[in-house]
């Protein structure tokens, strides 16, 4: 699993065997894209790699062969990216100040512009709280193909060939969506935290179920599913859009109902960020919580502080996980 802090990049195995090792620093000229809601990056080869959006439009993949740029031609703030296949290298890359998806194959660039995405009729009615344009802010895919896109604020849109073509899923969901999240035990599920709680689909959009029973609060901002288990999940509330006081909360049968554990968390803190929680693919489970990362296991039932992060100014350095 890889950690992306304010401006450098670290790795941890996924049991939580030995200490973080940092493998990117940034300098003046060369950082970590955070002009969107976080740090975008993504992880590849079974977690054995990672790609990560630098702030002059590039990609950084970092492998145990070493680090290689992608010049993806995008000038817009990159807010997620998401691997659709890794031979040849075929990436999905959401923007943020416009909502935009690009289209990346091979390792060549430049990235283009997903022209079905452009046209899609809903786009009128996207928009942010405050005033501002909208984000692509998260992206999952299943294993045979279908690809979601999280709009904030403008609810989720659905591709069923890799992102080519796309429609927006049925509007019995929240529009205000911060994450959406797939199950790679079941292709038909999918997973949304919203401004309303969590959200499930069991036929991949089509229809929703909101689950909200146990949650302290209603405003969600993250969500993760185990990767073998699609009753198995853990997500984030908290008071509101500017946090006040967060929660990490847990379901073992589908978000029917929900129980704390942030009686478990050594610290309490005002937020938990989108991309903030992560299950690795044995089990393992992560969260955020304020400057420290917690490991949970057992199926996300016993949970420990794992590491902190370096001493920074801000009150936030963790802001992302990418398992």
């Amino acid at each position: 699993m890889y950690i992306g802090t304010y401006n450098a990049i670290y790795r941890i195995e996924e049991n939580g065997n030995g200490e973080p090792v940092k493998v990117f620093e940034g300098t003046d000229h060369q950082d970590l894209d955070r002009r969107g809601p976080y740090c975008a990056m993504v992880t590849l080869s079974g977690g054995q790699a990672a790609a990560c959006a630098l702030s002059d439009g590039n990609l950084l993949v970092m492998s145990e062969d070493g680090d290689r740029r992608i010049s993806t031609g995008i000038e817009d703030p990159i807010a997620s990216l998401l691997v659709v296949r890794e031979d040849p290298l075929t990436m999905l890359i959401g923007t943020d100040e416009g909502a935009y998806v690009y289209r990346l194959v091979g390792e060549e660039g430049p990235a283009e512009r997903v022209s079905s995405f452009d046209e899609l009729e809903c786009r009128k009615d996207w928009y942010t709280p405050w005033g501002g344009p909208p984000a692509v802010r998260t992206l999952a895919k299943t294993q045979d193909g279908y690809c979601y896109a999280d709009i904030h604020v403008g609810s989720i849109m659905r591709s069923s060939d890799e992102g080519i073509s796309w429609e927006p899923v049925t509007p019995d969901l929240n529009k205000d969506v911060h994450q959406v999240a797939t199950c790679a035990a079941d292709d038909n599920r999918v997973y949304a935290n919203t401004q309303n709680g969590v959200y499930v689909s069991a036929d991949r959009g089509h229809s929703w179920k909101n689950r909200v029973e146990g949650l302290p609060v209603r405003y969600g901002t993250a969500i993760a599913v185990h990767p073998s288990e699609p009753d198995l999940l853990i997500a984030s509330v908290q008071n509101g859009p500017r946090g006040g006081g967060a929660w990490l909360c847990r379901s073992d049968n589908g978000g029917e109902t929900w129980t704390e554990l942030s009686d478990q968390l050594m610290e309490s803190t005002d937020r938990i960020r989108t991309g903030g929680i992560a299950f690795t693919s044995n089990g393992t489970a992560w969260a955020v919580i304020g400057k420290t990362l917690y490991i949970g296991q057992d199926r996300a039932t016993d949970w420990e502080p794992f590491w902190t992060a370096p001493d920074d100014d801000n009150e936030y350095p963790i802001q992302t996980l990418a398992a």
